[in-house]
C-alpha cells in the first residue's frame, strides 16, 4: 500500500455537471472550457468526459496543438488567440479557432501566409481590463477581419465578465449592455457567460455559454452548489500517530500548542503537493470519513491533526483533504483563496486514479 497522496478525479461527476449547464442554459451551446489541464483535472480525462460539449477552449496555441495531437478534433477555441506567426500558421495547420483581441493579431493575420484560413472570435473589453478591443473598435476591426481572404469565419464575438460572483454588483449588467451595443449590427453569435454568469445571471447566456469551474464540481460564488458533483477527490494517508503532552507546540513555528494530552496525527501530504501552507489550524480534514482539525503549518510532505476525535485512528487510515463530502470551497476559503487555485496547484508528484 503506497503512503503517497492521490486525487482522484470522477468522469461520471464531468458528465453530470454539463448536464447541469444544459439544463441552466438550454437556449446555448456550451464551448467547455479545459485550458489548464483542466483546471488540473487532467485535459484529456475531461475531453473525454465532456465529448458532449459543443466545442472546446483552451488559454494557448499550444494547448489547443496537444489535443489536436491526442486526436481531439472538436471545434477548439484559443482563448488568447496567436502572437507571432509561427503560433500562427500551426494554429492554422491544426483547425484551431482564434480569438482575436487586439489589433497587432489582425496585422499579423494580414502579413501572415497560412496554409489553410483560420476562423476568429472578436473579443470585446467591456470593464475587465485584460483581453479585447474596445467597444468602439469592435464595428471597424470586424469589417477589417470580413475582408481577409485568411480569415475562413468570424464565428463570434465574446467578452468576460468580471464580477458576475457578485451576484449584488450590478456591473455585470454594465458590460452585457456595453457588449451589447458595442455588437449590435454585427448579426454574429455571441458568447458572454462564464460559470458565474450561466448560474446567476441568465440574461447573459447569449448564443454560446463558456463553463469552467462548475464543470469540475465546485461553485463560483462563496458557497457549494448541491446541483454540482465535486470531480476531485484529494486523498492521503496517515503515516503515523503519536501522543504529544499538554503544552507542547506542534510544528514550524510553533503556531499551535497541545491543550492537552492528546494523539496527534501526520498526514503524508503538504503544500509540495498541492495542500496550501496558508491553511490554518482546525480547517477540517476527514480521517476514516470523520471530520478532524488540522493543528500547525503545513509543511512539504505532511500536515498533523488532532486526533482527540479518532484516538482509534492508525497509521495507514484514509485522510480527506477535499472533494466529495468535503467541499473544496470549504478549504480554499479557509485558506483565503479559491477552488481554481486548489485545483491546479495538484504537485507533480502526486498520482491519479480515475472513476466513473
Amino acid at each position: 500500500m503506497s503512503l503517497s497522496p492521490w486525487i482522484e478525479i470522477d468522469a461520471r461527476a464531468l458528465k453530470h455537471n454539463l448536464g447541469v449547464v444544459r439544463r441552466q442554459a438550454p437556449g446555448a451551446k456550451i464551448m467547455a472550457v479545459i485550458k489548464a489541464n483542466a483546471y488540473g483535472h487532467g485535459v484529456l480525462v475531461a475531453a473525454s468526459a465532456l465529448e458532449d460539449a459543443d466545442s472546446f477552449a483552451v488559454a494557448r496555441v499550444d494547448e489547443g496543438l496537444a489535443l489536436r495531437a491526442a486526436g481531439v478534433d472538436k471545434p477548439l477555441l484559443v482563448l488568447a488567440g496567436a502572437h507571432d506567426a509561427d503560433e500562427l500558421r500551426a494554429a492554422a495547420a491544426a483547425g484551431l479557432e482564434l480569438v482575436v483581441h487586439h489589433a497587432f493579431q489582425i496585422a499579423l493575420l494580414k502579413e501572415t501566409a497560412l496554409a489553410a484560413p483560420v476562423a476568429v472570435w472578436l473579443k470585446v473589453d467591456t470593464g475587465m481590463n485584460r483581453l479585447g478591443v474596445a467597444p468602439a473598435e469592435a464595428t471597424g476591426l470586424l469589417q477589417e477581419l470580413k475582408e481577409l481572404t485568411c480569415v475562413a469565419a468570424i464565428r463570434g464575438c465574446l467578452t468576460h465578465l468580471a464580477n458576475a460572483d457578485d451576484l449584488g454588483d450590478d456591473f455585470t449588467r454594465v458590460q452585457l449592455r456595453r457588449f451589447r451595443e458595442a455588437v449590435a449590427h454585427a448579426g454574429l453569435p455571441l458568447s458572454m457567460a462564464n460559470s458565474a454568469g450561466i448560474l446567476g445571471w441568465p440574461e447573459s447566456h447569449g448564443d454560446w455559454v463558456r463553463p469552467g469551474i462548475m464543470l469540475y464540481g465546485a461553485s463560483p460564488f462563496a458557497a457549494p452548489l448541491e446541483a454540482l458533483d465535486p470531480v476531485m477527490s484529494f486523498h492521503a494517508r496517515l503515516i503515523s500517530v503519536k501522543k504529544v503532552r499538554g503544552g507542547e507546540a506542534v510544528g514550524y513555528g510553533g503556531t499551535w500548542t497541545a491543550p492537552q494530552d492528546m494523539l496527534l496525527g501526520v498526514v503524508a501530504a503538504g503544500y509540495a503537493d498541492g495542500y496550501p501552507r496558508e491553511m490554518p489550524s482546525g480547517t477540517p480534514v476527514q480521517v476514516n470519513g470523520h471530520s478532524v482539525p488540522l493543528v500547525g503549518r503545513v509543511s512539504m510532505d505532511t500536515l498533523m491533526v488532532d486526533l482527540r476525535e479518532q484516538p482509534q485512528a492508525r497509521p495507514g487510515d484514509p485522510v480527506l483533504l477535499w472533494g466529495r463530502g468535503l467541499p473544496a470551497e470549504t478549504i480554499a476559503a479557509a485558506a483565503g483563496t479559491i477552488p481554481y487555485t486548489l485545483f491546479c496547484g495538484i504537485g507533480g508528484r502526486v498520482r491519479r486514479e480515475v472513476t466513473g
